[in-house]
This record gives C-alpha cells, structure tokens and sequence, in this order.
C-alpha cells in the first residue's frame, strides 16, 4: 500500500517560490498563492505586484507590525519592499494587461489538461461570482501557474479532461502545483514535473484520470 505525505500549505508556496527565476515581475493571486510571498529566496531579487496598485510586495508584516492601510488584493496586511511603491488600480491594469508580468500565480477551481482555466464561478445558482482581475492575469501574464488542491473535498479531481465551470482564460495555464505533485500543461496533455516522496506515476494517474506523460 502507497505511503505518501502530502505537502503543506507552506511547502507549496515554497516549492513554487524556488521555481520564479531572478529578475522576474510576479503576481499572486487571492487566497493561497499570497503565501508565496513568504518564500521568496533571498538570493533572487523578485519583484511581486498586487492587482489593486502594490509594486515591490513583500512578505506579511509580523504580529503587531501590521499597517491595514496597505494590503494585497485579497485585504491582507503586506509589507512593501525598499524602492518599492503603489498607484492607482488603473496603472495596475493597465500592468497587468500590457504583458508586463512574466507570472502570475492563480487559484483554481479546474484546469484542463491542455491548459483551459476556470477559477471565478462553479456556476451554482447560490455561488457568488468572483472573477477580479483573474481574467487579465490569465491572458496578460506571460506565464500563468495554477496553485491548487489535486482533488476536492467530496474526492474529484481539479485537473481535467475539459473543464465544466465557466471558463476563465483558454490554453492559459502552463503549470500547476498542487500538494501531490506538479504538472505541465501542454497542446498534447498533461507532463510530470514532479511528485511527493512515495506516490507512484501510475497512482497518480489513476487519481487525476487522465494520462500523464514523463519528461
């Protein structure tokens, strides 16, 4: 029998950390790709942008230190990094649809194999729609990566055949990290970059429903 451990919230938000090369202008989206923010290496100067007017993010504040009058998107205390600053949401539209980001690291509720991503709306009668600024980051960014759960709570996986939710951005997605493994999307399907420490290829496989190319 398969003996893996999961990763943790943080050990995600590490293991996509590591992956954004020096030098690179990022976005995180709301909800768990802000604690990326919190794992960025010291050794790489990266410079993170918050879609409601933050260039030059840097990690949450610690207790006690937290100035609400500058936040993230998702209304969280950030901290802002020295040479770094903040404008109008207009300017950071503009950024954000301009093609200036080489990343940006969403949530979602599925991805298709090939790339496809809805993360604003499980279309429910009772959901309220959230799409923000998703939709710019989806096709601005010159790179977008999904961070996410593998499988839902009631046990179906987030990663498709062809997604059934409303449709964020098409062929968008380039990787998702998720706390069993990591994947590439590509025009033929899905790739294996990695996976946690005791998971087979083939049980993966068996879990996500879908073929999964080796490198």
């Amino acid at each position: 029998m398969s003996s893996y451990q999961k990763r943790t919230k943080d050990e995600l938000a590490q293991r996509i950390a590591q992956d954004i090369p020096d030098g690179a202008y990022v976005n995180l989206g709301i909800g768990m790709p802000t604690k990326v923010a919190n794992h960025i290496p010291a050794d790489r100067e990266i410079v993170l942008q918050s879609e409601n007017g933050i260039l030059g993010m840097g990690p949450a504040p610690e207790d006690g230190q937290e100035d609400y009058d500058l936040t993230n998107a998702g209304k969280q205390p950030v901290t802002l990094l020295p040479g770094g600053s903040y404008f109008h949401h207009a300017d950071s539209f503009a950024m954000m649809r301009g093609g200036h980001l080489d990343i940006c690291v969403l949530g979602a509720f599925q991805v298709s194999a090939t790339g496809d991503l809805a993360n604003w709306s499980t279309g429910e009668a009772s959901a309220i729609p959230a799409v923000g600024g998703a939709m710019d980051l989806a096709v601005g960014a010159k790179s977008t990566w999904v961070m996410m759960d593998l499988m839902t709570k009631t046990g179906e996986c987030k990663v498709v055949q062809a997604c059934s939710y409303p449709l964020t951005g098409l062929a968008c997605v380039k990787r998702i990290y998720t706390e069993l493994c990591t994947l590439e999307c590509t025009p033929q399907g899905l790739r294996l970059i990695d996976l946690v420490d005791g998971l087979s290829h083939a049980e993966l496989e068996a879990m996500v429903g879908l073929p999964i190319a080796t490198a």
